[in-house]
């Protein structure tokens, strides 16, 4: 069987699918790797390396999918790539199936398998595929680096003869995986930090890293997270109370990142323009939801920009920013999950519908688009 890696043409979008690492694997699955030329480029990995680790290497994407069985990518391939895949060749990648539906119809028309890595299940079997985990870690890291690098002070107090530096104040909005590794940057590089979540169970993971949790907590909040770890929707009287609270320590803060992500949906609202207008002169936000719409009305998608003194940063890929690191984690995603669905003693496909994995980030198969989230 055949798997093909294709070259990345978003802008912005240095990662790559595989790496010379990841490609050895998969040959010890019994597969033939084809690498379109300069997929790795961005990423710092030459066809060179890619052909040593035992890949051969196509001079454009319809060389590299028409015969393929299986295509790793980062994000979706474009409509052309997309018409030169063979019926039932498996596709798994970045696909954005809220927000690039029209796409997804194509992969089904095509009679492509389609996985959209994204949608892999939260589950313990599965946390070695979990794309959206491996990825948000190097954002939350990221996102730190870049505030750091726009602040025009340091992060930690120096203590100087001609005086002391005070430190600066970090606030993370939202301790999923991002938040959680913003946090621990933040307080490597020396910074006071505080962090906010509507979830009680976040409270303990925020003060295990030495930040300072931040919220009304009531009866309300004690009780505002479900069996299954999500947030129940909280009352206006809470979320008033919250707000106040909120508005009145950004006003000290100099580093904001904010990280509420809800897929398919707008980013919710997190910092308003009034509390940005609180903030201290060369104080930074960066907003880790500005490909939704951001998490502050201010935010301008992949833009840098200057908002009542405060700057906002709005990257929409900050994994891509880290490409060399980012790319190796997708890629070992990636292989883990064909380890799924490829025999390893015959190297022929073996998709088992009734796993949950397979099942759970399964979006198009035999010319339908299958998964329930999308259909109709």
């Amino acid at each position: 069987m055949k798997l093909a890696i294709l070259k990345e043409r978003r802008a912005g979008e240095a990662r790559v699918a595989a790496t010379p690492e990841t490609v050895r694997k998969l040959k010890g699955l019994g597969l033939d790797v084809i690498v379109e030329t300069g997929a790795g480029a961005g990423a710092r990995m030459a066809d060179a390396e890619y052909a040593a680790a035992g890949a051969a290497i196509a001079p454009e994407a319809g060389g590299a999918v028409q015969d393929a069985d299986i295509v790793f990518a980062v994000r979706a391939p474009d409509g052309a790539t997309i018409a030169q895949m063979k019926k039932d060749a498996v596709l798994a990648a970045l696909l954005a199936p809220y927000s690039e539906k029209d796409t997804i119809e194509k992969l089904a028309s095509q009679g492509v398998i389609a996985f959209a890595m994204e949608f892999i299940p939260r589950i313990s079997r599965a946390q070695s595929m979990d794309v959206l985990s491996s990825q948000a870690n190097l954002a939350g890291y990221k996102a730190v680096i870049d505030a750091a690098a726009q602040f025009g002070r340091a992060f930690p107090m120096m203590m100087t003869a001609a005086g002391t530096i005070a430190p600066a104040r970090a606030f993370i909005m939202g301790v999923g995986v991002a938040g959680l590794q913003a946090i621990a940057t933040a307080r490597r590089l020396g910074a006071i930090v505080s962090a906010t979540d509507v979830r009680p169970a976040t409270k303990e993971q925020v003060e295990s890293l030495g930040a300072t949790f931040v919220a009304v907590i009531d009866d309300e909040f004690r009780q505002a997270e479900t069996a299954s770890g999500y947030a129940k929707p909280m009352s206006a009287e809470y979320q008033a109370k919250q707000a106040a609270l909120v508005a009145e320590h950004i006003r000290k803060q100099d580093i904001v990142i904010t990280t509420a992500l809800i897929p398919g949906r707008k980013a919710p609202v997190l910092v308003t323009e009034e509390m940005v207008k609180t903030m201290k002169p060369g104080s930074v936000i960066v907003d880790l939801a500005a490909e939704q719409g951001g998490n502050c009305p201010l935010t301008k998608a992949d833009q840098v920009v200057d908002a009542h003194g405060v700057t906002i940063m709005g990257y929409t890929n900050l994994p891509s920013r880290l490409a060399v690191d980012s790319s190796n984690l997708y890629a070992r995603n990636l292989f883990n999950f064909a380890s799924l669905f490829v025999d390893k003693k015959t190297g022929a496909l073996s998709l088992n519908w009734d796993d949950e994995i397979i099942k759970g980030a399964g979006l198009t198969r035999d010319g339908q688009v299958v998964h329930p989230g999308l259909k109709g």
